[in-house]
């Protein structure tokens, strides 16, 4: 068997590869001589056997749909590791976009196969659709912004009940608007990426559709349909149900912001496509044979709930890292003192020890040598304000009095 795509990937030239030889998960296309392994370019490989009285060999023409299906079932672990990255790489890429806002994140799992590029050309009569170069399965960008587009107009229509904010207006702004008069048209907000599906198990699933009017619909259609035609069965390729999807879903904020603000408050955009979202995983389904339940989803909500930890955490992180600058931007304009007192602040490890008990501990430890005035002054205000500072004490044995002690102390320091 031979590649049917054959790209040239990595300076490697896979038009001359081996038989048995795959790369991803391509289908392989018939149009092989099983002696020879010459390419013969037909929809058919051929064999040969020895047949008949006088034991003659013959040479066969071989079908071998079922084994070109097989063939392209089974992942390789490189074929796992590039699904993984590839994935690993859009999120890498969202990251920054989801957090500035300018992107919808919605994680997904398959409820039913899911198939799509059933109508590319291909010996098998149904082709699938594989992301170029890599022969993994994939679901392009341009499907899933028709099926938004497509579950925004059911919901503007009425027929569910609550449009939940949808109408045409939000509808030309988000998806674009089409119209006869090119000074009509208008593009949308939106854009959405391509989806790599992160297959559930290690294999495609083999899926098998029996046509029983191809004497109508192929061969002479001025016969009536009927039943009693030869029905053929015809397999194809479907991602199986528990696969992971993440649909990533960019928004021209500015741009948005000038056709139609009012999306943009309170990011009114995110609550139209989620509800765009539910709707289409719910009623509509992605990809290819929808009308029969295929590419049916629901919410991962596992991996959403992970994905809002997360979010959480890095708004959390950024906060921090906001105000450590804004508070090392206060530092440069303090006092030489100040700033060492500071510094001895924010290193401390327990955030809840008070500012004396920092200092005290410092200086009996012989640090800020250089600004020990400067400390103890600080120390006695914080002390006069805590009510520690005696100068005297009316107990007989002065020792066991802390206060005055520690006063007695700073006073040592001051005098120093």
């Amino acid at each position: 068997m031979a590649i049917a795509a054959v790209p040239a990937y990595l300076g490697r030239d896979f038009s001359t590869a081996s038989p048995g030889l795959r790369f991803g998960m391509y289908l392989p296309l018939w149009g092989e001589d099983r002696r020879t392994g010459e390419l013969v370019w037909e929809t058919r490989d051929y064999k040969y056997e020895v047949r008949g009285q006088e034991r003659t060999e013959r040479r066969l023409p071989h079908e071998n749909k079922v084994d070109a299906i097989r063939q392209a079932l089974k992942l390789t672990p490189p074929d796992v590791a590039v699904m993984g990255a590839l994935l690993k790489r859009q999120s890498a890429l969202a990251l920054p976009i989801a957090d500035a806002g300018l992107m919808l994140v919605s994680e997904a799992q398959a409820v039913a196969p899911f198939t799509t590029g059933l109508g590319n050309e291909h010996p098998l009569e149904n082709g699938f659709a594989f992301l170029n170069p890599y022969g993994l399965p994939y679901l392009a960008g341009s499907g899933v912004k028709g099926v938004l587009r497509q579950a925004a107009r059911e919901l503007v229509s009425g027929a569910w009940g609550d449009p939940q904010g949808w109408d045409d207006a939000a509808i030309d702004a988000l998806f674009g608007h089409v119209c006869d008069d090119e000074d009509g048209l208008q593009r949308g907000a939106l854009t959405c990426w391509d989806v790599i599906p992160q297959l559930a198990g290690d294999a495609l699933q083999v899926e098998v559709m029996t046509p029983h009017q191809s004497h109508y619909y192929q061969q002479n259609q001025n016969q009536n349909p009927h039943e009693s035609g030869s029905p053929i069965p015809i397999n194809f390729l479907t991602v199986p149900p528990g696969s992971g999807f993440v649909f990533h879903l960019q928004c021209d904020v500015p741009f948005l912001q000038r056709i139609a603000p009012e999306l943009v408050q309170d990011r009114r955009w995110h609550a139209l496509l989620n509800a765009a979202l539910a709707h289409a995983f719910a009623w509509l389904g992605f990809g290819a044979k929808t009308a029969v339940g295929y590419g049916a989803m629901s919410v991962d909500q596992n991996a959403m709930r992970k994905s809002q930890i997360a979010w959480e955490e890095r708004q959390r992180q950024r906060a921090d890292d906001a105000q450590a600058l804004t508070r090392e931007a206060e530092k440069t304009r303090m006092a030489p003192a100040d700033r060492a007192m500071a510094d001895l602040f924010d290193q401390r490890t327990d955030k809840n020890q008070d500012e004396r008990s920092v200092l005290f501990t410092a200086l009996k430890a012989g640090k800020l040598s250089e600004h020990r005035r400067e400390a103890a002054q600080r120390l006695r205000i914080l002390m006069q304000a805590q009510k520690r500072w005696k100068e005297k004490t009316e107990k007989k044995n002065p020792e066991k009095d802390q206060p005055h002690q520690d006063t007695l102390l700073v006073q040592k320091w001051l005098s120093a």
